[in-house]
């Protein structure tokens, strides 16, 4: 195994951690970038969610509802440059992308690049025949849609830029527009990992655990606490990253679980789609 210093760059990029211990931390998961991270992490010298800046692929996020806002797809379309997302023949095509979504739901990425494009045979036809107009490969990388039983129940959220979108599945008596458009920037904005606490996968938890056990251990505490201080660097953990948990962008004096009872409507789930993810 060979740790080189582009290695070592990498994670002290990712973590703020110094040079050598990154190089220990990658030595001691055997070149694993992943696990080096956790390896800082429970030596406490990770800082909190900075991570490596990733090659990100340029395009677009597209959404759309339909009429009476209980369906909603979004989709992410992608090209070489930046350049050609911002000209009109990428965006045109995007947006047509969306506008056929929309009506025809199909239920996952295949579904949708087989559907017929204008005079394209399919979407995903129609992706090559531009990929000869602008010079760049263009493709359609993500999709998913949200249905709701209820009129209003889906709101889209688009980021300036249409780099970063969101659609959340809302319910209620109150006003799930408003509401939901404040969800749907919260989303944006903290980039949250579920909606509710019992969403949170269960290995994940067990990480954030261990990792507060360990931390804890190594800060000498006794040892009759310890399992009382994960727990609660665990609820800190939710209250950082489950959504309805989170403090309100618009109002930190309350939680977004706040905010919705306030409102008389709750958040079923949520799709983000940023750029490159």
């Amino acid at each position: 195994m060979t740790i080189t210093a582009k290695d070592v760059k990498r994670l002290r990029d990712a973590t703020d951690a110094g040079m050598m211990d990154c190089k220990k931390a990658l030595i001691e998961a055997n070149g694993d970038f992943d696990a080096a991270i956790d390896v800082l992490r429970k030596q406490g010298l990770k800082k909190a969610d900075k991570r490596a800046d990733r090659e990100a692929k340029e395009g677009l996020i597209v959404t759309a509802v339909n009429d009476d806002h209980s369906k909603g797809i979004i989709a992410e379309v992608n090209c070489e440059t930046d350049f050609v997302a911002r000209g009109e023949v990428f965006e045109t095509f995007a947006k047509r992308i969306a506008e056929i979504a929309i009506s025809e739901l199909p239920d996952n990425l295949e579904g949708l690049k087989s559907l017929p494009f204008d005079n394209q045979d399919t979407i995903e036809s129609a992706s090559v025949a531009i990929t000869g107009k602008v010079g760049e490969k263009i493709e359609v990388r993500k999709y998913q849609k949200l249905e709701s039983s209820e009129a209003n129940g889906i709101v889209a959220y688009m980021h300036p830029g249409s780099r970063l979108g969101v659609l959340v599945k809302m319910s209620g008596n109150g006003s799930k527009a408003d509401a939901g458009r404040d969800v749907a920037m919260q989303v944006a904005a903290l980039n949250p990992v579920a909606t509710t606490a019992e969403e949170v996968p269960e290995e994940v938890k067990q990480k954030e655990l261990e990792i507060a056990r360990e931390v804890a251990v190594k800060e000498g505490k006794p040892e009759n606490i310890v399992e009382r201080i994960a727990e609660g660097k665990l609820k800190r953990y939710y209250k950082d990253h489950v959504l309805i948990e989170q403090p309100f962008v618009k109002d930190s004096s309350l939680t977004v679980k706040e905010m919705l009872k306030k409102a008389d409507v709750e958040v079923q789930t949520y799709l983000r789609f940023a750029l490159g993810d």
